[in-house]
């Protein structure tokens, strides 16, 4: 699938529930990626290609030492539909978890980490980590991106409303997804983001459209330590895998 300035067209919406916390124009553009996106912001925890990046200890700046419990509250959805708990994804004591948070079903570069996610998971598998892939959307959408994609069902978590993400503090907001500067790294990426849109379909794209504004981020759990987060400064921005193998490498593995 070939992408240019031709397949991005801007279609008003309507915002009708939004949190009150969320202020945001009322007629935002509906796309699920733009290649610009907000002011950087050097609050993320970590950007990517930063010399940091690597650096656990920096990684988890700026969240509370709770944030595990806080998380694990939390009620998501599998792709099949059934409801569970955070808490429940990953052994709480000494399981490692990577948990990769999308920005929603519909995102092209979404697409791209999941694709680059799902080539990983042997590496994971093989380190006894645990992928836990999140996208704010009901689960029908999330079966969309397994089914076309394909992605694996089982790591695969839909989180209609977003709670997990303001739980972790993730950016929301048309500046963030539409005019920050960090968004231009997918370029970078381009045949592989190509290569992961060859079934790709805007159906995945969740009903309630203020999700498109939502940013992700990669956490690295053993237990109830957090040893790695990073909030996505911009669409696309995400977290190098590399970094995360170098982290689950290094803390063993029950």
């Amino acid at each position: 699938m070939m992408i240019s300035s031709q397949n991005i067209a801007f279609t008003p919406i309507s915002f009708s529930r939004l949190p009150s916390h969320r202020l945001i124009p009322s007629k935002p553009p509906s796309l699920p990626f733009h290649p610009i996106s907000a002011v950087h912001s050097s609050k993320s925890a970590m950007r990517i290609g930063s010399p940091l990046t690597a650096r656990a200890a920096a990684s988890t700046a700026g969240l509370s030492d709770n944030i595990s419990d806080a998380l694990g509250e939390v009620n998501i959805f599998s792709a099949a539909g059934a409801p569970v708990m955070f808490k429940d994804l990953w052994d709480q004591n000494e399981g490692m978890a990577v948990v990769a948070l999308l920005r929603h079903f519909g995102c092209v570069c979404c697409w791209e980490l999941a694709s680059a996610l799902k080539e990983s998971k042997p590496k994971f598998d093989a380190a006894g980590v645990k992928l836990i892939a999140v996208g704010v959307g009901t689960p029908n959408k999330a079966r969309i991106l397994a089914e076309r994609l394909p992605f694996p069902l089982d790591c695969l978590y839909a989180d209609p409303d977003r709670k997990a993400y303001d739980v972790l503090g993730l950016y929301y907001g048309i500046g963030r997804t539409f005019f920050n500067p960090a968004s231009a790294k997918v370029f970078s990426r381009f045949e592989d983001l190509q290569k992961s849109l060859k079934n790709y379909t805007l159906k995945a794209t969740p009903d309630d459209k203020s999700s498109v504004l939502q940013q992700g981020g990669m956490f690295v759990f053993k237990g109830k330590q957090l040893l790695y987060a990073r909030k996505d400064e911009g669409t696309g921005d995400h977290a190098p895998l590399d970094d995360i193998f170098n982290i689950c490498c290094k803390v063993p593995v029950a």
